[in-house]
Order: C-alpha cells, then sequence, then structure tokens
C-alpha cells in the first residue's frame, strides 16, 4: 500500500492534512484523518474532502474509492466548534458557501461518482456522517460499530440532508425511532435496518471490503458506472419514465463502451461457447 502526497502527473496532492489517502491495487482508501476529534467533520476537513473526491475521479491509481476513519471512529459527524461554531458569525451568504462545499462531497459527489465507492464504517458513526455513508454505492460496517441520530438529544433535528438521506435506505417507522428516540445501536443492526450492506466482526472489516473492491475492480468500469446511476436515477422516475430513460442509458454505454463489453459477451456466449451468463462475468481480456 502507497500513502503518498503527489499525483499521479507529479502535481501536489489536496490531501494529507485531515484526509490521508493510501493506494493498493486499484483501491484508494480515503481516511478522514482527526483520531483525537473522532473524525468530526469540521470546515477544513470538508473542503479537503471535496478535493480529494475531485482528484481520484481522473486518478487512474483509484478504481474503487473506499471511505472510512482513523483510530476508533468512522466520524462523529459534523464538528460543533470546528464547522457550525466556526459559521454562525458569518454572513448567510458566506455560511451557505461553506454548507455548499460540505455537500458537495457528501452526498452530490458521492452520490453518482463515477467509480465505485464503499463505506467502511469502522466505528463511531453519528449525525451528519451518516449522509456520506447513505451516499456511496455500498457500506460494510464492522458489527461493533455504534450508530446514532443523536440530535434530539440536545435539540435539533438531523439537518443537512441526513433525514433525506436516512430514509432512502430505512422504513419509515425504524428511521422514525431512531430520529425520534437518539437511541444508539449496532454495526449488526445497521445491517438489518438496510443502513449498511452488511456487517463483519471488526478483525475482517478490511479484508471484507478489499474483497469487495477487488470483485468490482474485475467488472466493465462503463458498466459498472452506468448500472449504478441509472438504478439511482430510475428509482426517483415512473415506470413509464424509467423505461425510456433505461432504454436510451443502456444504448448510450453500448456506444461509449471502450472494451465493447456486450459484443464481447455475446461472442464468447454464442460462438465462442467460452461464457455463461449468470455463472460469472465475461472474459475481458479479449
Amino acid at each position: 500500500m502507497t500513502t503518498t502526497t503527489k499525483t499521479a502527473d507529479g502535481a501536489s496532492e489536496p490531501w494529507g492534512k485531515t484526509v490521508v489517502v493510501e493506494f493498493e491495487d486499484g483501491i484508494a482508501w480515503v481516511t478522514m484523518n482527526r483520531p483525537e476529534k473522532k473524525n468530526a467533520i469540521n470546515v477544513e476537513m470538508a473542503q479537503e474532502m471535496a478535493q480529494v473526491v475531485d482528484a481520484l475521479e481522473v486518478d487512474e491509481r483509484c478504481g474503487v474509492l473506499v471511505l472510512t476513519g482513523a483510530g476508533d471512529s468512522f466520524s462523529a459527524g459534523m464538528d460543533l466548534k470546528g464547522y457550525f461554531g466556526a459559521t454562525d458569525g458569518l454572513s448567510d451568504i458566506e455560511r451557505m458557501r461553506v454548507y455548499r462545499v460540505n455537500g458537495t462531497w457528501q452526498w452530490r459527489r458521492l452520490l453518482y461518482y463515477p467509480k465505485p465507492t464503499i463505506a467502511m464504517v469502522n466505528g463511531w458513526c453519528f449525525g451528519g456522517a451518516f449522509t456520506p455513508v447513505i451516499a456511496c454505492d455500498l457500506a460494510i460496517a464492522a458489527e461493533e460499530a455504534t450508530f446514532g441520530l443523536s440530535e434530539i438529544n440536545w435539540g435539533i433535528i438531523p439537518a443537512g440532508v441526513v433525514s433525506k438521506a436516512v430514509s432512502v435506505v430505512m422504513n419509515q417507522r425504524a428511521a422514525l425511532y431512531y430520529v425520534m428516540t437518539g437511541e444508539n445501536f449496532s454495526g449488526a443492526k445497521a445491517a438489518g435496518l438496510g443502513l449498511v450492506t452488511e456487517a463483519v466482526p471488526r478483525e475482517r472489516l478490511r479484508e471484507r471490503t478489499r474483497e469487495l473492491a477487488q470483485t468490482l475492480l474485475k467488472k466493465n468500469p462503463t458498466a459498472l458506472r452506468t448500472a449504478k446511476v441509472a438504478f439511482k436515477l430510475s428509482s426517483e422516475m415512473t415506470w413509464e419514465q424509467a423505461a425510456d430513460y433505461l432504454t436510451a442509458k443502456s444504448d448510450q454505454m453500448i456506444l461509449l463502451d471502450p472494451e465493447r463489453g456486450r459484443e464481447q459477451g455475446m461472442k464468447q456466449f454464442l460462438d465462442d461457447k467460452t461464457y455463461r451468463p449468470g455463472l460469472g462475468s465475461y472474459r475481458r481480456d479479449k
């Protein structure tokens, strides 16, 4: 695994202060790095993370982006002093500029990121940290991780887009229970609620995340990118709209795919008899 402060072309990296990026065989391990503050997101981290996701989008060393936290926490959410306190004295325009930067990386970019994204929740995950977990395509949590929407306990609501994000992956009864009680729950419970894809013992967390990332790296990247974006966008459409959109998106993908994956798969199945759909991927080395 390589930790670097230089891009592939030798330019200075936009990380290294509150965010650490390590590269390993096509995986970019992006670590929120304020362990002394439980990786709470301050203004500096929000700005740095926005630059990181932008840079990794075109960095060939990154085939899959894994988001995690340093130490015993994923993230405690928004830093009360370093984010809210730091922006309370600003004008409305200046404050909204900061909020916009944070929203840029937390959901505007991650939701439709051109590369697969995995949230690896290694420990404490509270409040505003729910948003990037949900915005990532997949999420693996340690069974022992602790999740919480504790805002109600000190007289506020899960704002930003936290409530919206939670409503996308959790059913209403379960979501409202935790929004209204502020109770904590485990990583194992989070998997049962649909908040994360799966939960594994903490000692297997990195290994399982690496396995999943390696599986994704074997897929046709054009098809993978198109499939995830098409799924997310079509979920908010009517059936008629989705039918038209998905047909057009499929045609677009076939046109843009440099691997000509559909053609390769059809040839390997119909002519070569070397590929059996449903039992694996077509051979991409042809």
